[in-house]
């Protein structure tokens, strides 16, 4: 994949957005990412649980997917992702 499917840097915006729990998150950090027919946006947030990651995946036609993730864990996941490349 080549590095210009990547989107600008999207700003650290401080809002706060409301979850199910009644709980709320501070977007940390936010990325764009542009594939070929669906678009994926990879956050940093934090709540009172501590820092998390989300990956919500938006297809050409509107349907969305999210994953979510404790930060401790993207080590985990960062591993896994170069197996797969370096598989390709």
């Amino acid at each position: 994949m080549s590095d210009d499917v990547f989107s600008e840097d999207m700003p650290s915006m401080p809002s706060l957005q409301g979850n199910t729990g009644g709980q709320f998150s501070q977007e940390l950090v936010s990325k764009k990412i542009k594939g070929r027919q669906r678009t994926f946006f990879i956050d940093l947030k934090e709540s009172v649980n501590g820092k998390f990651i989300k990956i919500s995946e938006l297809s050409r036609g509107g349907q969305r997917s999210t994953i979510m993730f404790d930060g401790e864990d993207i080590d985990s996941f960062i591993e896994a992702f170069q197996e797969i490349k370096a598989a390709l």
